[in-house]
């Protein structure tokens, strides 16, 4: 059985938001495009947003104030709990029945397998009362979450395919140095 997760298509990773990436609107309509053709080939999908606490710097995810992000371990503000930027992005269109998990909630959070649904269930629970062996990885950012999520879910035993038409990368460098790691980790890609 296989499962589509879907990685942080929101607001503000996606042009004009706090930490836009080129390509993230273009990424947005291909996966809804994609889930409308492809529905039947998936027993679930799974979707991550970065929620992070309005209150507080998540754990020093969010550089302290005054001082500038290194764009490594701090980072600007970015997918505030219950703010535009952390919504969907509205080109991105999902099934009634997917689930939705939430990352980042007062701590650092890159891996769509860190995020929990509002009933407390972990992806790999998830996927597992699925029957899901194989997944296939889609979203943002190919070098960041997207990674982390893919590395993730080979270590949890899935055998992970990455979509390169439904992904968008921070920088082609950062892009080249994540996809080698994938690689090396067993995690395939494919022009679907």
């Amino acid at each position: 059985m296989r499962g589509l997760l879907v990685v942080d298509v929101q607001n503000d990773f996606c042009e004009g938001g706090a930490l836009g990436v080129d390509g993230g609107e273009r990424v947005a309509n291909a996966i809804s495009k994609f889930v409308d053709e492809h529905r039947s080939d998936y027993a679930v999908i799974v979707a991550s947003r970065d929620w992070h606490d309005a209150d507080n710097d998540n754990g020093g995810h969010f550089a302290a104030e005054g001082e500038a992000p290194n764009f490594v371990t701090t980072w600007p503000p970015h997918c505030v709990a219950g703010t535009h930027g952390a919504e969907y992005h509205p080109k991105l269109t999902l099934p009634e029945d997917t689930i939705h998990l939430k990352k980042g909630q007062g701590v650092p959070s890159y891996s769509l397998f860190e995020g929990h649904t509002d009933d407390d269930r972990t992806a790999k629970e998830v996927l597992a009362s699925a029957g899901v062996t194989d997944v296939d990885v889609v979203g943002i950012a190919t070098d960041h979450c997207v990674r982390a999520s893919a590395l993730d879910a080979t270590k949890a035993g899935f055998t992970v395919r990455v979509f390169n038409h439904l992904v968008a990368a921070v920088s082609a460098q950062t892009e080249q140095t994540a996809r080698a790691e994938m690689a090396e980790a067993g995690v395939t890609f494919a022009d679907h």
